[in-house]
């Protein structure tokens, strides 16, 4: 008899998740709590309440977490201008931790044992979910069953489907997408299917959030972002939320051609993995914060954070956003932004975004003065740059002077 008594599972509501749902009852003889997250996947999450209904659940959390998500994680982040290996916005990195903080806040509220993901044993997000949920609270137990079981096939859920009396949808629907998905309102992912093979091109109707860049329009988009404290508050004048924010620029940039990405990356785990993301809203908010802070943030601490950004992209890739040297490298990161304050003008046209204006009336560490190329009256003596020269020079020329081979 198993001492799991009571089990809160992530819950989309599909295939995989509600094969889980039955094999917990049935192999754990436990009662299921599921939780079901609209962090902005673009798909109705409601429908999941009723599939959970229809098999026995009693408690269904069924939430819509947009704001929170982009407010507390997405913006965090961006004010790192976080890349992981030079490319990925982990668009599905950073909702991980949001996910396994309201699993484990749902168990505490209805006194679950245990909690439950539907994370396959080869991936990142079994790691990101359950190191945010033993950060979170250290002696839950987490149950998952594509590390237990043997469904290891599609072939084998649908089957099972059938002999457990699994009220699936889809489960008559031969047309299924030859790729595993992933979407919430920062991106979509797409592996599988010939993206197994690094040498293939990803097919063009793959693509959901944007046009290719041949069919984006023959003239340019223009749009002004508006930050405060390093966060957009506004576009073209509108005052906006977190979530309305990156809903406004996924459609504008995704119109545009913008945010495609296709790459070979390095797995915590210890594989690689080919995958291709459409970041479109992301991709533009990177390059205007990018603008806004190249204006209002001095030499030292624009670079300071330059060095620390891969390790903190490094943090969130892996799964370690509740560590303490994540929350370490997040203040000091805000610290940086008090005086990122502004408008970034950007230009979209055929997959690319450019800055191509920025100001800060308050903030803007910007000398016309001294950085003219015409006369500047005096404000900057051009003199003392062969001081400064020489002194930079010294350890150079005297390793030269000792005979030293630089070259």
């Amino acid at each position: 008899m198993s001492d799991i008594k009571k089990v809160v599972l992530a819950y989309s509501g599909g295939l995989d998740t509600s094969v889980i749902v039955r094999w917990l009852q049935e192999t754990y003889q436990c009662e299921v709590v599921t939780f079901t997250a609209d962090i902005g996947q673009g798909e109705e999450v409601e429908p999941a309440r009723a599939k959970a209904k229809a098999m026995g659940v009693n408690e269904i959390y069924v939430e819509d977490l947009r704001e929170e998500f982009v407010r507390d994680y997405v913006y965090p982040m961006f004010r790192a201008n976080t890349i992981y290996e030079g490319e990925y916005l982990l668009g599905t990195s950073i909702a991980r931790p949001l996910i396994a903080k309201r699993l484990i806040e749902i168990a505490n509220e209805t006194g679950a044992d245990a909690i439950s993901h539907g994370a396959t044993g080869k991936g990142n997000d079994q790691v990101r979910f359950e190191l945010g949920a033993y950060a979170l609270k250290p002696g839950v137990k987490v149950i998952a069953p594509w590390r237990e079981w043997d469904l290891n096939s599609r072939e084998k859920l649908m089957a099972y489907c059938e002999t457990h009396d699994i009220p699936v949808d889809f489960a008559k629907n031969k047309k299924k997408s030859p790729y595993s998905m992933d979407a919430n309102l920062l991106h979509i992912s797409y592996e599988g299917g010939i993206l197994e093979d690094p040498w293939a091109e990803a097919e063009e109707d793959m693509w959901r959030w944007s046009v290719s860049p041949e069919a984006a329009p023959d003239k340019a988009t223009y749009i002004t972002i508006t930050y405060e404290k390093g966060d957009i508050v506004a576009i073209d004048g509108k005052a906006m939320s977190p979530a309305t924010v990156l809903e406004h620029l996924n459609k504008v940039a995704g119109d545009n051609g913008i945010g495609r990405l296709d790459i070979v990356e390095n797995r915590y785990v210890g594989m690689k993995s080919r995958g291709c993301y459409e970041t479109p809203g992301g991709t533009v908010m990177i390059k205007a914060h990018r603008a806004i802070e190249s204006l209002t943030l001095d030499r030292e601490s624009a670079h300071l954070k330059d060095s620390i950004m891969p390790k903190y992209a490094e943090l969130v890739y892996n799964g370690y956003w509740w560590s303490p040297e994540r929350l370490a490298l997040q203040k000091l990161i805000d610290a940086t932004q008090d005086n990122v304050n502004g408008d970034v003008r950007l230009k979209l046209y055929k997959g690319a975004v450019s800055a191509v204006g920025r100001r800060s009336e308050k903030d803007s560490l910007f000398d016309a003065s001294i950085a003219t190329f015409e006369d500047d009256a005096g404000a900057y003596d051009q003199k003392d740059a062969e001081g400064f020269i020489k002194l930079n020079a010294l350890r150079l020329r005297i390793a030269a002077k000792n005979g030293r081979k630089l070259c």
